[in-house]
């Protein structure tokens, strides 16, 4: 059998550098106070439904549709999504 998947909207974050403004960024989009998310000297550990994964600078960080947050590398990213208009 074949599959497709559901269209969903999601939001997304681009991990650009591990600069502290950055950072402050992302925890802005997890949530302050969100302990999910941990910066290590090469990226972020993020927990993830599925267990600890890293997000490297480049990558995006997704939030889910159970708003759980988990990581994708840029080219996938570009193959599954495409960008709203606002």
């Amino acid at each position: 059998m074949k599959y497709m998947k559901k269209p969903i909207t999601i939001e997304a974050i681009q991990l650009q550098s591990l600069e502290v403004l950055h950072l402050m960024e992302l925890q802005q989009f997890v949530g302050i106070g969100n302990d999910n998310v941990l910066t290590v000297s090469d990226g972020v550990l993020i927990n993830t439904l599925e267990g600890t994964m890293k997000a490297s600078v480049g990558d995006f960080i997704i939030k889910g549709i159970q708003g759980e947050f988990y990581p994708c590398k840029p080219d996938i990213f570009e193959l599954s999504y495409y960008k709203l208009k606002e």
